[in-house]
C-alpha cells in the first residue's frame, strides 16, 4: 500500500469524489483532471521535498543580525510549489485559480506533508489570503490576498503573545489611529501597532518579496482604555514592507522588527519568530507614535472589536490544516517501519518445540507484537486521513450544497474541526512512537527518520489550540450550540451508517461487520449519554473538568465511525482492502472499548485533578 493508492481509494472509491464535476462550479472537472493534480503534487513532493526533510531539519533557519538565512532547498520546494497553482488551487478562474474541490486540494496537499511537513507548502498563506477574501475590503483583496494566491507574497497568523500565550483576551498589543485621515486610506482605516508576537510561524524569511501579517490587537477609547476580554480584538493586516494602493512596493520597511528565531523540537525548517511591532527599530512615514515614526502601520480588517470572528476564519482552516499535517507525520512513519519490519531479521518463531536455534531468523513483521504495532500505525494513520478528507469534502458541500446541505455540512464541520485537529495530534504521534518501538535501538537515532517524524509531530498537540483548548471548545460550545443540533446531526449521521452495515446483502453472514455496528451504536449513545451527565449539575467547572477524557472518547466514536464506512468501502477482494478491513477490525477490538475508561470520570464529574491543591503537587 501506497499512500497514492490510499488517498485515490478514499477520494473515489469510499467519497465519490468525482461526482462533484456535476455542479457547475467544478463542470471543469473529471477525475482525469483531478489524478493529474495529483500527479504533479506528489511527484513536486517527491522531487523538491522529501530528498531535503533532513536537510532543513539539521540546517534550522538562522539569523545573521540582518535576515533570516535558510537552506536553498527550502527556497527550490517553495519555487516549485507555488508555480504548481496550489496556493489558489480552490479559487476562482478569474483571479488565477483551478476552482479545485477542496476536497481534491487537501489531498493533494497530503503529499507535501508526507514528504517534509517542515519545509511547509504555504498552509499559512492560503488561510490568510482566504481570510481577507473573506472579512477584507475589496481593496485589501486585491492589493494583498491576489498576490498571496499568486505566490509572490506569503501571509502569516499574529495572535500569541509572550505573556499572553492562548489566552487571547490578554493580549496587550495597542492599536492607534494614524492621524485625523486614518479612515480615509484605500487600504482601510490606518492605524499604528505596537506590542510583541510570540510563536509566529513564517513571521520572517526572504522566501518572497514581502510577507502580510493578519494581527490581533485591542483600540483603546477616549479614556486610553480597551474593552476587557475578547469582545475588544480587532484585525490588521500588517505587511512586512509598505505598498501603495495598487500594491506596489513604495521601498519602506515597515516598523516591523524580527526580536529573535525559536528553535524548537520539530517542525526545525520553518522559521518560527517573536516579533516586535512598532517599537522604532524601522521607523516609518511621519510622527507616528512616538513623533519619530515609530509604529508599525496596519489596516482595520472587518469592524472594530470583531477581530477574532473574523481570525477564527482562518484558525479554523489552520486546525484542520494541522489534522492533516500530524496525519501525514503519523503515515510517513508507518511507511517506515513496515519497510523496517520487512527486513529487519531478528528472533525465531516459537514452536510448539520451542525455539530452534539453528533456524534462520525471522524478519520482524513475523512476530505478533510487531503486527501490533504495525495495525496501530494503520489504524490511526489511515482513519485520520479519512476524516480529515471527510471534513474537506463537508467544506465543498457548504460551499456548493443546496441550502439544507450547506447548513448541515457547517453544523457538522463545527462539531468535528476539534476532533479533526486534536485526534491526530494525539494518536498519529502515537503511531510515530509506535514507528520507533519497531525500528529498536535504531529508532531514536538519526540514521533513520522516525526520531525526526515524531519530535516534528509532538508540537502539534499544541499547534493552533492546544489539546485542552479542543477539548474546553467542543465540550463547552461545540456540543451545545444551536440547542445541540451539531451533535444530533453527527449522531444521525452516524446511525445511518450503522444501519446501512446492519441492512447490507449478506450482513448476517458477515460477523465483523455486525458487531463492528452494534459496537459503534453503543459507544455513541455512551458519548450521548456522558454529554448530558456533564452538564447535568449545570456547573462548568464541573462538566468541563474531565473535557480532554470526553474529547477523547468522542474522537475515537468519530473514528470508529470513519473505519465502519471504510470497511463497507472495501468489501472487494484484494490484499488492500483484507488490509483496511483488518485495521478497521484492529480498531474497533484494540481502541474503542477505550472509551469507558475516559467516559467513567465525564459522567461522575469526578473532580479528583480539579480540586486538588497546588500544594500536593
Amino acid at each position: 500500500m501506497t499512500l497514492r493508492s490510499t488517498v485515490d481509494f478514499l477520494l473515489h472509491d469510499w467519497l465519490q469524489v468525482s461526482t462533484l464535476s456535476q455542479r457547475e462550479r467544478f463542470a471543469d472537472h473529471s477525475r482525469d483532471t483531478f489524478d493529474a493534480v495529483l500527479d504533479t503534487c506528489e511527484r513536486i513532493a517527491r522531487d523538491k521535498f522529501a530528498p531535503f526533510n533532513r536537510t532543513v531539519d539539521i540546517e534550522e533557519p538562522q539569523f545573521d543580525g540582518e535576515q533570516v538565512v535558510l537552506p536553498q532547498a527550502t527556497y527550490d520546494a517553495r519555487e516549485a510549489y507555488a508555480a504548481s497553482g496550489m496556493l489558489s488551487a480552490a479559487q476562482d478562474y478569474d483571479i488565477g485559480g483551478m476552482q479545485l474541490p477542496y476536497t481534491v486540494e487537501s489531498a493533494a496537499n497530503a503529499f507535501f506533508a508526507c514528504a517534509s511537513v517542515s519545509i511547509g507548502a504555504g498552509m499559512l498563506t492560503v488561510g490568510n489570503a482566504n481570510l481577507l477574501m473573506a472579512h477584507g475590503t475589496e481593496k485589501q483583496k486585491e492589493v494583498f490576498a491576489l498576490r498571496e494566491f499568486a505566490g509572490d507574497w506569503a501571509g502569516t497568523m499574529c495572535l500569541s503573545e509572550p505573556q499572553a500565550g492562548s489566552s487571547l483576551s490578554d493580549i496587550a498589543t495597542r492599536a492607534m489611529p494614524d492621524g485625523d485621515a486614518f479612515e480615509a486610506d484605500p487600504l482601510g482605516p490606518r492605524y499604528r501597532l505596537k506590542g510583541n508576537k510570540m510563536w509566529i510561524s513564517t513571521g520572517d524569511h526572504e522566501l518572497t518579496e514581502n510577507i502580510v501579517h493578519l494581527v490581533l490587537a485591542k483600540i483603546p477609547g477616549p479614556d486610553g482604555k480597551t474593552i476587557p476580554g475578547v469582545k475588544g480584538i480587532s484585525l490588521f493586516v500588517v505587511p512586512k514592507k509598505l505598498v501603495d494602493a495598487q500594491g506596489a512596493m513604495t521601498g519602506e520597511r515597515n516598523d516591523v522588527a524580527l526580536a529573535g528565531l525559536n528553535h524548537k523540537c520539530g517542525w526545525r525548517g520553518t522559521v518560527n519568530t517573536l516579533l516586535n511591532f512598532g517599537e522604532g527599530k524601522y521607523p516609518v512615514r511621519g510622527a507616528g507614535l512616538d513623533g519619530k515614526g515609530a509604529g508599525a502601520i496596519g489596516y482595520l480588517v472587518g469592524k472594530p472589536g470583531e477581530g477574532l470572528r473574523c481570525m477564527f476564519h482562518m484558525m479554523n482552516e489552520a486546525r484542520i490544516g494541522v489534522g492533516m499535517a500530524a496525519t501525514m507525520l503519523g503515515l510517513a512513519g508507518y511507511y517506515a517501519s513496515l519497510d523496517y519490519a520487512k527486513t529487519r531479521p531478528q528472533g525465531r518463531p516459537m514452536t510448539s518445540a520451542g525455539k530452534d536455534a539453528a533456524s534462520p531468523q525471522a524478519r520482524i513483521i513475523e512476530h505478533a507484537d510487531v503486527k501490533r504495532m504495525l495495525l496501530a500505525q494503520k489504524s490511526y494513520g489511515e482513519g485520520a486521513l479519512a476524516l480529515e478528507l471527510y471534513c474537506a469534502r463537508l467544506v465543498d458541500e457548504q460551499h456548493t450544497g443546496d441550502a439544507e446541505s450547506a447548513n448541515q455540512a457547517r453544523l457538522l464541520l463545527e462539531v468535528l474541526t476539534p476532533i479533526a485537529k486534536s485526534w491526530p495530534s494525539e494518536w498519529c504521534l502515537e503511531a510515530n512512537s509506535l514507528a520507533i518501538q519497531i525500528h529498536g535501538g535504531y529508532g531514536y537515532t538519526r540514521d533513520y527518520p522516525v526520531e525526526q517524524y515524531w519530535r516534528d509531530n509532538r508540537l502539534n498537540m499544541i499547534h493552533e489550540g492546544t489539546h485542552g483548548i479542543q477539548a474546553l471548545d467542543l465540550l463547552g460550545r461545540k456540543v451545545l450550540m444551536e440547542e445541540g443540533k451539531g451533535l444530533w446531526l453527527l449522531a444521525d449521521r452516524i446511525n445511518v451508517t450503522v444501519q446501512k452495515a446492519l441492512d447490507a446483502d449478506n450482513a448476517h453472514e458477515n460477523v465483523a461487520r455486525t458487531e463492528h455496528a452494534h459496537a459503534l451504536a453503543q459507544a455513541l449513545q455512551r458519548v450521548g449519554r456522558a454529554t448530558k451527565m456533564a452538564w447535568s449539575s449545570g456547573v462548568p467547572n464541573e462538566a468541563l473538568a474531565n473535557a480532554v477524557p470526553y474529547m477523547q472518547a468522542f474522537g475515537h466514536t468519530v473514528l470508529a465511525w470513519m473505519w465502519l464506512e471504510v470497511a463497507l468501502a472495501s468489501e472487494g477482494e484484494g490484499a488492500a482492502n483484507a488490509g483496511r478491513r483488518a485495521a478497521a477490525q484492529f480498531f474497533f477490538h484494540y481502541e474503542l472499548p477505550k472509551i469507558g475508561a475516559w467516559l467513567n470520570v465525564v459522567e461522575s464529574r469526578d473532580m479528583t485533578c480539579a480540586q486538588l491543591s497546588e500544594d500536593a503537587f
